[in-house]
C-alpha cells in the first residue's frame, strides 16, 4: 500500500500511567511483575477489577455515539488504559476479557493518538497473548492486532508492528497442533496487517507464499470423483484463501499473471467441495482473478471456460434436497452474480450508506476488500468509513466530510420522523389483522 512515512516516538509505559493504572498497579508493585489473580480464584476477581472498566461489549454496542457526551473520551480512556494493564494479568479469561475490550472500543472510535503513545506497550500486550495463550485469547490477539493496524494505517509504526507479529503469526498459521480456530484468526491477521503495513515487496510475496502453503492443501483431492470433503481444517482454507485474494490485489502486474497461471486452473476444484462457504469463497476468488486477469491482458482466454460456466450455472441453481435450505439459497444468489462476472464481466453494483456519503461497490477487488474489513470492524464499519483516513484512502472515498451542528441535527430528526412513520403503520397493521382475526373467530363460531 502506498503510504505517507512519518515517525512519532511512543511511550512504551504509555498505558499504564496515570489514572488508568488497575487496581493491580496499585496494590504496590511493578506493572508486569505484580500477578493479582490466580487461576483459581479468576472468576470471582475478574469480575470485581473489570467491572470497573465497564463491560468489554458495551463499546461494540454503544457505538461511537457514547462519546458525544461531556467527558466521555476522559472516561474511555481511563478504560482503555485499565485494559491495558489487565492484558498482563496472570488470569486468561482477565486477558481474554481485557483484549475484547480494546477491541470494541478501536472498532467504535478513532483513538489514533491514544494509541501512538501506547503503541509499544500494546504490541507487546499482543505479542505475549499470542505466545503464551490459548485458543480464545490468540483469536482475540489476532483481532485486536488487526485493527491496531486499521487504526495506525500505512507508516513506520504499523510496518514495526507487523515486523514484531509477522513471525509469531506465521508460527502459529504453520502450527498444526495449534487450534484450528487461533489459525484461522492469525491468518486473516496476518494478511490484513500485511495489506495496510508491507511496504516490501518481498516480505508481501512470502505472506502470500505462507497463504498459499495453506489452503492450496484442498488441492490435493481433486481428483475424488465424488468431490472434495469438508475437514477441520476446511475454515482454516477459507480464510487463507480470501485474505490471500486480498493481498493479490494490490500486486504487481507481472506478479498477478504468475499467480494465474498457478491458480485459475486449480481454483475450480474447489467448487465441488462439500463445504457451502469453501464454495462461495472459491467462486468469490475466480470472479476476482478473472476480473484481474481482463485488466491485465485484454485478449485474456481461460481454455476451460465452457466446463467452468457449466460448474458455476450448476451451483447457481443448485437444488439438491440434502443440502439446507438457507446454503442453498445463499449459494444461488452468489453464484448468479460469479457466472455473471465470468461469461458476461458484469459487476452488480452495490450502494453502502453511512451518515450522509454513499459508496458504491462497482467491482470485485473493492466488494473484496470491503467484506474483509467489514469483518474485522463489524459494526463499527460504517463509522470507519466516516472518520478512518486510511479506509478513506483504500475506498477513494477523499478527506472525511466534516459535519456541522446543523446537519446532524436534521439527520436526527429524519430518523426519529422516520421512527414514527413506522410506529403509525404497524398501528394500522396491526389494526387491519386484528379485523380479520374476528371475522374469523365468528365464522367459526356459527358452523
Amino acid at each position: 500500500m502506498p503510504k505517507n512515512k512519518k515517525r512519532n516516538t511512543p511511550h512504551r509505559g504509555g498505558g499504564g500511567g496515570g489514572a488508568g493504572a488497575a487496581a493491580a498497579v496499585a496494590a504496590g508493585g511493578q506493572h508486569r511483575n505484580v500477578q493479582p489473580f490466580s487461576d483459581e480464584d479468576a472468576s470471582i476477581e475478574t469480575m470485581s477489577h473489570c467491572s470497573g472498566f465497564s463491560d468489554p461489549a458495551s463499546f461494540a454496542e454503544d457505538g461511537p455515539e457514547v462519546l458525544d457526551e461531556e467527558g466521555t473520551q476522559e472516561d474511555l480512556e481511563y478504560k482503555l488504559k485499565g485494559f491495558i494493564d489487565l492484558t498482563f494479568d496472570k488470569s486468561a479469561k482477565t486477558r481474554q476479557a481485557a483484549l475484547e475490550g480494546i477491541k470494541n472500543a478501536m472498532a467504535s472510535k478513532i483513538l489514533y493518538e491514544f494509541i501512538l503513545e501506547r503503541r509499544i506497550t500494546l504490541t507487546d500486550s499482543i505479542e505475549r497473548c499470542l505466545k503464551k495463550g490459548k485458543s480464545d485469547e490468540q483469536r482475540a490477539a489476532a483481532g485486536l492486532a488487526c485493527i491496531l493496524c486499521v487504526q495506525l494505517g500505512p507508516g513506520i509504526e504499523s510496518e514495526e508492528v507487523l515486523k514484531t507479529l509477522g513471525p509469531i503469526l506465521k508460527k502459529i498459521i504453520c502450527d498444526g497442533t495449534a487450534s484450528i480456530q487461533a489459525r484461522q484468526a492469525c491468518a486473516t491477521c496476518f494478511g490484513v496487517c500485511c495489506f495496510i503495513a508491507t511496504d516490501d515487496i518481498t516480505e508481501l510475496y512470502s505472506a502470500m507464499e505462507c497463504l498459499e502453503n495453506i489452503f492450496t492443501k484442498s488441492y490435493h483431492k481433486e481428483k475424488d470423483t465424488n468431490g472434495i470433503c469438508s475437514t477441520p481444517n476446511t475454515v482454516l482454507h477459507i480464510s487463507s484463501l480470501l485474505v490471500w485474494t486480498l493481498l493479490l490485489t494490490i500486486c504487481p502486474t507481472n506478479e498477478v499473471k504468475k499467480k494465474l497461471e498457478m491458480h485459475l486452473h486449480k481454483l475450480p476444484s474447489l467448487l465441488s467441495c462439500d463445504d457451502v462457504n469453501m464454495r462461495i469463497a472459491a467462486g468469490e476468488s475466480l470472479a476476482l482473478l478473472f476480473e484481474l486477469a481482463r485488466e491485465t491482458d485484454n485478449d485474456f482466454y481461460y481454455e476451460d471456460m465452457e466446463s467452468l460456466t457449466q460448474k458455476l450455472r450448476a451451483l447457481a441453481t443448485d437444488g439438491n434436497k440434502h443440502r439446507a435450505k438457507v446454503d442453498k439459497r445463499k449459494q444461488r444468489s452468489v453464484f448468479r452474480d460469479v457466472l455473471r462476472a465470468v461469461e458476461e464481466r458484469d459487476f452488480p453494483t452495490e450502494t453502502v450508506k453511512f451518515g450522509p456519503e454513499r459508496m458504491y461497490i462497482d467491482c470485485w477487488v473493492k466488494k473484496q476488500t470491503y467484506d474483509t474489513f467489514k469483518e474485522i470492524l463489524g459494526t463499527g464499519m460504517q463509522y470507519h468509513l466516516q472518520s478512518n483516513e486510511f479506509l478513506r484512502n483504500v475506498f477513494e472515498l477523499g478527506p472525511p466530510v466534516m459535519l456541522d451542528a446543523a446537519t446532524l441535527k436534521t439527520m436526527k430528526i429524519s430518523r426519529f420522523e422516520r421512527h414514527l412513520y413506522n410506529s403509525a403503520a404497524f398501528k394500522a397493521r396491526t389494526k387491519a389483522r386484528s379485523k380479520c382475526r374476528d371475522k374469523r373467530a365468528d365464522v367459526g363460531e356459527f358452523f
